[in-house]
C-alpha cells in the first residue's frame, strides 16, 4: 500500500557512444567493424600447421609400389633384383629392379602422369619390423638359396628436417605462450612491447579526440543544463583566445570540476564537450590509474601530462575523479600508499613548480565530499559546477531532446509530463521515454501517446505491474481503504500534495497499491507543511483502524517516511520549542558514532517526537471519521475500477477546496503565459507516491 518512491537514480547515459579508433577497413571512428578480421598471427598459425604436416607425413618419401617381404623375396628367387636398400629409420626397404625385368611386373609398379614407369627406382618398397631382424631374415634366406647373389645396402634417409622441428616446436611453442601471457598482463593488442603491453604499463590510457575525431554528440543534445554549458564553453574560450583575459592580467583557471547527483548529465556533458571543442581532449576514468602494480598510478599521471603538453592547448576530462581524490587517511589503518602517490603525482602536476599552462582538467564526480581537500583548493580545481537535477523548464526540455527519434501522438502534451516527473534526472526522462515506446509497441500502436507515457512513469517508479498477483478479497479490501485514506487527507489537508493517481494494483516486488501525487518543486518547507505531510502519510493507518478496529502490517514505509520526518524536524530544523533552535546535524560526523548532545537530551528529543507523531494522528483520524462517507465511496470505487485519476475523484466527492498554488517561472520561448514551479529544492523526505506493501 503506501511507499513515497526517491528520483535519486543511479546515472544511465542514453546517448549514444562516442569516440572510438579507426577500424582499420576505412569505416568511420567508433563503428563496428565488418567483414573478418586479418591478423599477421594467421599467418604464423599457418606455417606452423605445415610444419607440424610436414614432420608427420615427410614430403620426401619416394613414389613405389607397396609389396609384401614374400613377393620381394620371390624376385631374389628370380634374378629381378638389381639391388635393395635398407632404410632402419624408416623401417621400410626399397628395391630397385633390373630394367630388363620391368615389363614382367608392368601392371604392378606406378606409373607418372604419362603412363610410363620411372626406371630409376626405386620401383618397390615394403615395411619391415626392424632393421636387424631383417638381416636376419636375409641370412636365412641367403643360406637356404646359396646360388642367389647378395645385393644388400643399408642408407639411411636424411633425417635433419625431422630432427630440426623437434627442436623447433617446443621454442615456437614457448614463445607464443609469452607472448600470449605479456599481452593478458598489459591488456593490449600489441604484445609485451606494444600499446597496452607489460612494458608499457606505465603509460596512460587517455582516449585522445583530436580535429580528425568524430564524435556524434553536440550541446543540442544537452538540456536543461543552460548555466552549466556557458561555463563550460567559456573553459574552451580560455584555450582558443587566453589573450582576451590575460590582457587585464586575470590568469586561465586550472580545472573546473563537474559536481551533481547520479544521471543528471556530468559525463553527458564532457561528451559534447569533446564534439564541439576545437582542442585535443584526453578522456579517462579515474580507476584507469589503478592497478595491481605499485606506482602505476602515479607513472599514468606523469605520462598523461606529458602527452597533454605535448598537444597543448587541451582539455583533460577524468569521470569519477573520486576514484584516485579520496581524501588522504589520516591514521595507518585507513591509509591507501598506493592510490595516495596517484593522487600526490597528479596534485603536483595540476599545481608544482613544473605546472605548464595551456592545459584544463575537467573532473565530474558525484561524491564531492570525499574529495581531498588540497585538490578542491584554487589553483587546481578553481571552479565547481554544480549540476542539479532539472526544474520543470528543464525537464520539458530534456523531454523535447529524447522525443526527437520517438513518433509521439499529435496531442502529447510535453509540459503536462514535465510537471508529472518532479525530482527526474536526465538520466530518468530518457528511461521514460524509451519505456513509453517500448508499452506502445507492446500495444500495436503507431505512436506513442499521452498513456503510455504516464504508464512509463508508473513502471519508473513502481516497478512492473501485476496484475495476475493473487490477493484474497478481504486483504484487496484493506488495500482500497489506505489507498483511499491517503488520497482524503491529501484532498482535505492544504498543504498536502494535489492528488494525481490512486491504484489497488500491485506493482514492483511488494506494492500493493498506492497514491501518486505532484509534489511541489520548492526550496523550503514551512512546520504547517510539514505537519500536513506527515498527517498524509499516516491516512492509510488510521483508515484501517476507523473502518476494520484494527490495523495491518501495511503502513511499514509510512512509519518509516513519518519518523524520519519528524526526527528532521526537531533535531535538524529546530521546528521544536523544548528541544529550541539546534540542530545536531553535522555532515561531516557521519561516520562517527557519538551524539552530540546528552542522554537527557535525547530523552526529550524521542518524548517530542512522539508528541508530534501523536497529535498529527489524532488530527488525521479526526478529519477522516468527518470525511468517512468521502473514504468509503472511493474505496469501493477503487475495489470496482482498481484505478481512480484525479477527475475521477473529482466527479465522485467533489472538486478540492484549497487552490493548487504555483509559483510563476520566468517565460521562455514555448512557454510563454504558462505558470510551472521553481527548481526542485531538497526536501527532508521523499514524497510523491505512497507505496507499502502487506504480507502475504
Amino acid at each position: 500500500m503506501a511507499q513515497e518512491p526517491s528520483y535519486n537514480k543511479n546515472e544511465k547515459n542514453s546517448s549514444p557512444r562516442f569516440g572510438g579508433r579507426p577500424n582499420g577497413n576505412g569505416d568511420e571512428p567508433g563503428q563496428p567493424r565488418k567483414g573478418p578480421r586479418f591478423s599477421i598471427y594467421w599467418v604464423y598459425a599457418i606455417i606452423f600447421a605445415v610444419l607440424i604436416g610436414m614432420s608427420l607425413f615427410p614430403p620426401f618419401s619416394s613414389n613405389s609400389a607397396d609389396i609384401g617381404q614374400d613377393t620381394f623375396e620371390k624376385m631374389l628367387k628370380d634374378g629381378d633384383v638389381d639391388r635393395y636398400e635398407i632404410v632402419p629409420n624408416r623401417n621400410t626397404v626399397r628395391v630397385y629392379l633390373k630394367k630388363e625385368a620391368l615389363p614382367k611386373y608392368n601392371s604392378l609398379l606406378t606409373k607418372n602422369i604419362n603412363g610410363k614407369i620411372n626406371e630409376a627406382g626405386p620401383h618397390v618398397s615394403f615395411k619391415i619390423v626392424s632393421g636387424d631382424s631383417f638381416k636376419d631374415d636375409m641370412r636365412k634366406f641367403y643360406s637356404e638359396n646359396p646360388g642367389i647373389e647378395k645385393a644388400e645396402r643399408v642408407k639411411p634417409d636424411s633425417d635433419i628436417f625431422s630432427k630440426s622441428l623437434s627442436f623447433l616446436i617446443p621454442v615456437l611453442l614457448f614463445v607464443g605462450l609469452w607472448i600470449l601471457l605479456m599481452r593478458k598482463m598489459g591488456g593490449g593488442a600489441g604484445g609485451g612491447a606494444g600499446p597496452g603491453g607489460i612494458f608499457n604499463i606505465g603509460k596512460s590510457k587517455a582516449t585522445l579526440f583530436d580535429k580528425g575525431t568524430k564524435v556524434n554528440i553536440t550541446f543540442a543534445d544537452v538540456a536543461g543544463l543552460d548555466e552549466a554549458k556557458v561555463e563550460v564553453m567559456e573553459i574552451v574560450d580560455f584555450l582558443k583566445s587566453p589573450k582576451k583575459y590575460t590582457s587585464l592580467g586575470g590568469k586561465i583557471p586550472k580545472g573546473a570540476l563537474l559536481v551533481g547527483p547520479p544521471g543528471t548529465g556530468k559525463t553527458l556533458l564532457a561528451k559534447a564537450m569533446a564534439g564541439e571543442a576545437q582542442v585535443p581532449f584526453f578522456s579517462l576514468s579515474g580507476s584507469d590509474f589503478v592497478e595491481m602494480f605499485v606506482g602505476v598510478g602515479a607513472s599514468r599521471v606523469r605520462d598523461l601530462f606529458k602527452q597533454a603538453r605535448e598537444k597543448a592547448p587541451c582539455i583533460i576530462f577524468i569521470d569519477e575523479i573520486d576514484a584516485i581524490g579520496r581524501a588522504r587517511g589520516k591514521n595507518v589503518m585507513m591509509s591507501n600508499d598506493e592510490r595516495e602517490s596517484t593522487l600526490n603525482q597528479l596534485l603536483v602536476e595540476m599545481d608544482g613548480f613544473g605546472t605548464d599552462t595551456g592545459i584544463i582538467i575537467l573532473a565530474a564526480t558525484n561524491r564531492p565530499d570525499v574529495l581531498d581537500s588540497a585538490l578542491l583548493r584554487p589553483g587546481r580545481f578553481d571552479r565547481q559546477i554544480t549540476i542539479d537535477k532539472p526544474d520543470v523548464k528543464g525537464r520539458e526540455a530534456i523531454f523535447k531532446v529524447h522525443l526527437k527519434p520517438i513518433k509521439v501522438s499529435e496531442s502529447l502534451d510535453v509540459h503536462k509530463l514535465a510537471e508529472q516527473t518532479p525530482g527526474f534526472a536526465g538520466a530518468d526522462i530518457a528511461n521514460v521515454c524509451n519505456e513509453a515506446a517500448l508499452i506502445a509497441a507492446r500495444k500495436g500502436k503507431d505512436a506513442v501517446d499521452m498513456q503510455d507515457f504516464q504508464d512509463a512513469v508508473d513502471r519508473v517508479i513502481g516497478g512492473l505491474e501485476k496484475k495476475n498477483k493473487i490477493i484474497s478479497p478481504d486483504e484487496k479490501r484493506i488495500i482500497a481503504y489506505h489507498e483511499a485514506g491517503h488520497a482524503i487527507c491529501g484532498w482535505y489537508l492544504e498543504h498536502a500534495y494535489p492528488l494525481l493517481k490512486v491504484t489497488i494494483v500491485p506493482r514492483g516486488t511488494a506494492a500493493l497499491g498506492y497514491a501518486q501525487y505532484t509534489p511541489k518543486e520548492q526550496y523550503l518547507y514551512n512546520t504547517d507543511q510539514l505537519v500536513d505531510q506527515i498527517c498524509m502519510t499516516l491516512g492509510g493507518r488510521a483508515s484501517e483502524e476507523i473502518f476494520f478496529g484494527k490495523i495491518s502490517t501495511g503502513a511499514q514505509n509510512d512509519l518509516q517516511q513519518i519518523t524520519r520526518m519528524a526526527y528532521a524536524m526537531v533535531t535538524v530544523y529546530g521546528m521544536n520549542d523544548k528541544v529550541g533552535n539546534v540542530s545536531y546535524y553535522d555532515p561531516q560526523a557521519d561516520n562517527t558514532f557519538t551524539k552530540p548532545y546528552s542522554e537527557e537530551t535525547s530523552k526529550l528529543i524521542d518524548q517530542e517526537v512522539r508528541l508530534l507523531i501523536d497529535n498529527a494522528y489524532i488530527r488525521t483520524r479526526a478529519l477522516l471519521t468527518e470525511k468517512k462517507e468521502q473514504v468509503a465511496k472511493l474505496a469501493e470505487a477503487l475495489l470496482d475500477k482498481e484505478v481512480l485519476f484525479q477527475s475521477d475523484v473529482e466527479t465522485l466527492i467533489g472538486k478540492r477546496p484549497f487552490e493548487e498554488k504555483k509559483p510563476l517561472v520566468e517565460n521562455t520561448e514555448g512557454t510563454e503565459g504558462k505558470t510551472g514551479e521553481i527548481s526542485a529544492g531538497v526536501p527532508p523526505y521523499d514524497s510523491d507516491m505512497t507505496n507499502n506493501s502487506l504480507p502475504k
